[in-house]
């Protein structure tokens, strides 16, 4: 199988540190979506910051989230049910080595389909510490609406200058 990644969107946080990013109107002609991140945050009070996800405008209680976590000294797993959002993956925040960002990945498959939606999230901070988390993140969008919209929100926190933010749909072809 070929599978094809066509950039669509990139959004790069300038000096106005905003506290969302939104990818609209994404067209419907591709079988996934992929979205590839290199974030921090400017929240201070961690060597981590959330990164809540969210669909078409909807913050309803309708998603899920079941994640593995770890770090240099611990692990944990959660599940969350009836949330208003996927969340989250960890963005590096100010309070870590400077000028070091967060790797996340976002993929979903079968955006446009008219069952509900899955998510996997591949979240990387990185603080050049002993302190960065790891976080694998199944998550389900419970809508049988295409997305046709894509929301990253640091919780109310800005997003640091440079954070990077760009959005490719996925044409998967014969075999």
């Amino acid at each position: 199988m070929s599978i094809f990644l066509q950039p669509l969107q990139t959004v790069t946080v300038g000096s106005g540190a905003p506290n969302t990013i939104s990818f609209t109107n994404i067209p419907q002609t591709y079988t996934d979506l992929v979205v590839k991140m290199s974030g921090r945050s400017n929240q201070a009070s961690s060597p981590n910051s959330g990164l809540y996800i969210y669909f078409n405008n909807d913050s309803s209680s309708i998603y899920s989230a079941t994640a593995l976590e770890g770090n240099s000294s611990s692990s944990a797993s959660y599940h969350n049910s009836s949330i208003g959002a996927v969340y989250y993956a960890n963005l590096t925040a100010s309070s870590a080595t400077a000028n070091t960002f967060a790797n996340i990945e976002m993929y979903m498959p079968n955006y446009t389909s008219s069952n509900y939606k899955s998510v996997i999230v591949d979240s990387v901070s990185e603080t050049n510490s002993g302190t960065a988390y790891q976080d694998l993140i199944a998550g389900l969008y419970r809508s049988t609406n295409a997305i046709t919209s894509i929301y990253l929100s640091n919780g109310g926190q800005t997003l640091a200058q440079y954070s990077e933010f760009s959005l490719y749909g996925v044409l998967r072809q014969g075999i």
